[in-house]
């Protein structure tokens, strides 16, 4: 496959490295003149690229209360590629997993423009020190079910296999 050079690829938020000005020379440079004006303006847009990148990170706490991710999703309802929506998470600490269904309520508000993005999770056998992905598609129905209701997160554990910890994800849109 051929790779187009004309075409723009999104990196992400990247905050490029910062002049370093010789401190002797900004001390000789007179208020007025139009250096010392040209010196401002770099400031301040040194200050809003940092601004920019920091506020379209990604969050690295996986926490259980709900905070804004950072990652900002399209808008089914609207053809402007600017009008994106906030991603929100939570950590659902779903403990032990026997056979069968467990259900922890996750205490999110949920209303009809809710949207889930992501669910995903981990369960542990700490005692044989196993961990299996949520959910876990194994074979012959051996799979471990994840889903999410308005009120509460539902595993349904057939994989064979107990577990003494699990957590599970979520990642939505209010609007």
């Amino acid at each position: 496959m051929a790779y187009n050079t004309e075409q723009q690829i999104n990196t992400g938020s990247y905050v490029p490295i910062t002049s370093v000005w010789d401190v002797s020379q900004l001390y000789e440079v007179e208020v007025t003149s139009p250096e010392f004006k040209e010196l401002l303006v770099r400031l301040y847009q040194n200050i809003n690229n940092i601004a920019l990148v920091l506020n379209t990170k990604a969050t690295g706490y996986y926490i259980n209360e709900e905070f804004v991710s950072g990652k900002l999703f399209f808008n089914p309802t609207s053809n402007d590629p600017l009008l994106l929506r906030p991603g929100f998470l939570k950590t659902i600490n779903t403990g032990p997993l026997a056979a069968g269904v467990t259900t922890v309520n996750h205490d999110i508000v949920v209303t009809n423009t809710f949207q889930w993005m992501f669910i995903s999770g981990a369960a542990t056998d700490t005692n044989t020190i196993v961990g299996y992905p949520l959910p876990f598609a194994g074979v012959a129905g051996n799979n471990i079910e994840v889903s999410v209701t308005a009120t509460q997160v539902l595993i349904n554990n057939n994989s064979g296999v107990t577990f003494t910890d699990s957590q599970v994800t979520l990642e939505y849109c209010k609007y």
